[in-house]
């Protein structure tokens, strides 16, 4: 199983080496022409870089010059309320133009894909700890983007932290509530040097959490597998507790395995009838889809939807699975995740002749375009977002590297000490790198 892995790894990781702008480091969002990049992908293609320095898919020198050429692109791009800005406050807009580094398609100042890009900073500079001058000069760089961002900002006089902000609109109503991929971006502005979020915000988040029974397992319930999943990528939330976690004795970790189960299990039942559900084809998130449209099926009227957050139990569920979000959950429950890869890869051969390992999405209710050689819709795309996760939590699952980089990050440390954790590699300052994985290297 592992030469499965390795393969899907390395082929996975040449998208963040050959969809770049190699003089500035941003990433494409997509692999359709003309597409922007993406703060977050490009985020995750700093944290990819020393995955793929450790596994010999990149020399140390390329990867020291591909994320130079990133860091110093977002030091000195241009900060302010023109609309035509990279960033504001120390954010940056969700979508920015491959070339000009220019906001693209009037999108939004991102809080989220700005966390993101700076976990990803931050995590190059941990691992980039030589005494040189290049090496320095990403520490030096990552800290002082960092250090610039202002959470406070964020809040918009508010305790939670809102979506984000536009030069024409203001700040988007919408926050950060509920349970979500804002776990990372809470810690991160919990642990903010000069612009720290107040404890205050953390505890109004938790606030808004919603713990449930499904298929018998007990967890604080989010429907698409991906929140379950992004903000482990980065922080080892094994043994570690805040209050919320504490009353349910439980942990964060332990909730995305069990969401994990309730993924499996919901395709296993399968209660809208969809081809293809089973023990190993499963996996509803955030995705893109063969939708927006109706078709009558077997007698049966299925809307198909475009890029939506799908989840379960409770939907949207349109019969689209995403390959990427089953391995994105490898760390959780590999007696059920490593069933899954093998099967997306030999069975339904999601993986054959395509550049960057698995496609964004399949479905096997839809019957695609007539030349489909699948028989069913399959995504023509590859997305960043999509691509970062598979090699980050294979990657820790075989060997803890990023989380062991961001377990030595001073700001995690006092973000998740703010926020109220305790417990596990918390209680062993200095000792994070020596902690053990349950993977092998």
């Amino acid at each position: 199983m592992y030469d499965d892995l390795e393969t899907l790894q390395r082929e996975t990781f040449d998208y963040f080496v050959n969809e770049a702008n190699p003089t500035n480091g941003l990433i494409r969002d997509k692999t359709e022409a003309n597409w922007p990049a993406s703060i977050a992908a490009t985020g995750l293609a700093l944290a990819c870089y020393p995955v793929g320095i450790k596994r010999g898919f990149m020399t140390r020198s390329a990867g020291i010059e591909r994320t130079l050429a990133t860091l110093r692109f977002f030091w000195n791009s241009a900060q302010g309320q023109e609309p035509d800005a990279t960033g504001y406050h120390g954010f940056y807009y969700h979508f920015l133009d491959m070339q000009s580094g220019r906001r693209a398609w009037g999108c939004e100042v991102s809080t989220i894909d700005s966390t993101f890009l700076l976990a990803g900073a931050l995590a190059a500079a941990a691992f980039f700890d030589a005494n040189t001058d290049a090496e320095t000069e990403i520490r030096l760089l990552a800290n002082a983007l960092y250090s610039r961002t202002d959470w406070r900002w964020a809040q918009d006089g508010g305790e939670t932290v809102t979506h984000g902000w536009t030069p024409e609109s203001g700040f988007i109503k919408h926050r950060w509530e509920g349970y979500d991929e804002a776990l990372l971006l809470y810690v991160l502005g919990l642990g903010s040097p000069t612009y720290p979020l107040p404890p205050s915000s953390y505890k109004a988040w938790t606030a808004t959490f919603r713990w449930e029974r499904c298929y018998g397992y007990e967890y604080l319930y989010a429907g698409p597998l991906f929140i379950h999943q992004l903000s482990h990528v980065w922080i080892d939330f094994r043994g570690i507790r805040d209050s919320f976690m504490r009353g349910k004795s439980s942990d964060y970790f332990e909730n995305s395995r069990r969401a994990t189960f309730v993924q499996q299990r919901y395709a296993i039942e399968n209660p809208l009838g969809f081809a293809g559900y089973g023990e190993h084809c499963w996996g509803i998130t955030a995705s893109e889809g063969p939708g927006p449209s109706s078709l009558k099926l077997n007698g049966i009227e299925r809307r198909f939807e475009d890029y939506v957050a799908r989840g379960v139990p409770y939907g949207p569920d349109d019969g689209t699975l995403a390959p990427w979000s089953v391995v994105a959950s490898l760390p959780f429950a590999p007696e059920i995740v490593r069933p899954a890869i093998s099967f997306c890869i030999h069975q339904a051969k999601l993986k054959a002749s395509n550049a960057y390992g698995f496609k964004a999405a399949f479905n096997p209710t839809h019957p695609g375009t007539p030349d489909s050689t699948f028989g069913y819709w399959v995504s023509s795309w590859h997305f960043g977002l999509n691509e970062g996760p598979i090699v980050l939590m294979i990657e820790n699952e075989r060997s803890g590297l990023l989380w062991r980089l961001m377990r030595a990050c001073p700001y995690i440390r006092t973000g998740l000490c703010m926020a109220g954790f305790d417990g596990g590699w918390l209680n062993h300052p200095g000792q994070e790198l020596m902690l053990p994985v349950h993977g092998t290297a």
